[in-house]
């Protein structure tokens, strides 16, 4: 196989998890404005989902956030995602929207609060049961405000009795994936801040809890491939949470404030394996003056051609100027990938695989925006209510 046949063999196998939240009404804490269209229930959100899936080719399974996402029978929100070429991806609990967290849920100082979020997170597997969907994602707002206000170090035994008790609920082909952030809601201190708190509780854990990286939730100029390449190394990176920042979590589309940053990031992934299969990507955007769905398949693209870039350094060169010491030369090698235009490269993986070539005008062309505005009229739209 040719260098540019196994890149292209490795973009057709690539997979992108697209969230559930992103097609509704999203946005920040201070406005969330209404679009038409939107979708009503988990259904209707798989159904948008399928459109991104259609025209892309590598969107192929949804990410589901309860209870936003709370319906009566799973197995048949499975089957219908299924009836529509999709499968139900990572299901992501929520333990930040309910008074009784106001403190805090499983590192609250109340254990009948602990008791609460731990049963909803154990609620979420037995959702994983229904569905098939094999990743838990764990993201805890857990903090405090002021100095005092809590014991730092109790916290994280709070923290880590709970997890383990998860932990021990999953089945065999389950995973626990652990993401941290490092700050907001809680502004003294988070009780998952960073990638080393998470590592920390995944190492005691066991082979079944990882990490999560999310590329909006770091300090100015941290060194996120860095972090990627460690975690790889130390095979404990269970997924990757695409959105760009220009502040803090500002949830923008992946790619937007800094591509060469997704560039170097992919590379790292590529470099360390992370093609496998055995780390999720998923994208966690709202799209709140954008419109939903062509942002969705917008962001999809851009993982593409970060993807394509990394897939396209010439490693070997790459090697032999880091041996020899070359600074410069090592540089070029990764700047030559990051300045090739792959979109050529990107348009023949989509015309082989049977797609339309330019997935945003196969989009605008489909009719689909216009349907859902005319069909989606009357009861209540689907968002998490910021």
């Amino acid at each position: 196989m040719t260098e540019r046949a196994a890149v292209k063999a490795a973009l057709k196998t690539q997979a992108v998890e697209t969230p559930s939240w992103a097609y509704g009404n999203s946005g920040t804490r201070f406005k969330v404005f209404a679009q038409q269209g939107v979708p009503r229930d988990p259904r209707e959100k798989l159904d948008d989902a399928a459109k991104v899936h259609e025209f892309t080719g590598v969107a192929p399974t949804v990410a589901l956030h309860i209870p936003w996402d709370t319906v009566d029978d799973y197995a048949a929100l499975a089957r219908h995602a299924e009836d529509r070429g999709l499968r139900l991806g990572a299901i992501n609990s929520n333990t930040f929207q309910d008074d009784d967290y106001r403190l805090g849920s499983v590192c609250h100082p109340d254990a009948s609060v602990r008791r609460k979020a731990v049963d909803h997170l154990l609620e979420c597997v037995g959702i994983m049961d229904a569905t098939g969907s094999k990743d838990l994602k764990l993201w805890f707002a857990d903090g405090t405000n002021y100095p005092g206000q809590d014991d730092i170090r109790a916290r994280q035994d709070r923290l880590a009795e709970a997890l383990a008790e998860v932990y021990e609920r999953l089945g065999d082909d389950q995973r626990m994936l652990l993401e941290y952030k490092l700050f907001e809601p809680a502004f003294y201190t988070t009780d998952v801040p960073d990638w080393g708190t998470a590592y920390a509780h995944c190492l005691r854990l066991g082979p079944k809890a990882r990490v999560v990286v999310d590329t909006g939730h770091h300090a100015p100029g941290t060194n996120i491939e860095f972090i990627v390449a460690t975690l790889l190394r130390e095979g404990k990176l269970g997924g990757f949470d695409f959105n760009s920042r220009f502040y803090a979590d500002d949830d923008l589309m992946v790619g937007a404030a800094d591509p060469f940053q997704l560039f170097r990031i992919m590379y790292e992934v590529v470099r360390g394996g992370g093609m496998s299969g055995d780390v999720a990507f998923m994208l966690d955007q709202c799209h709140n003056v954008e419109s939903k769905i062509p942002a969705i398949v917008r962001s999809v693209m851009n993982v593409q051609e970060a993807t394509a870039k990394a897939l396209s350094v010439d490693r070997d060169a790459l090697r032999a100027a880091q041996r020899d010491g070359d600074v410069l030369g090592a540089n070029s090698v990764l700047m030559d990938a990051f300045s090739t235009d792959v979109r050529p490269l990107l348009r023949e993986v989509r015309e082989e695989m049977g797609l339309d070539p330019d997935p945003m005008a196969a989009y605008a062309r489909s009719g689909w925006a216009e349907k859902i505005v005319a069909e989606r009229v009357g009861g209540e739209q689907a968002g998490w209510g910021a």
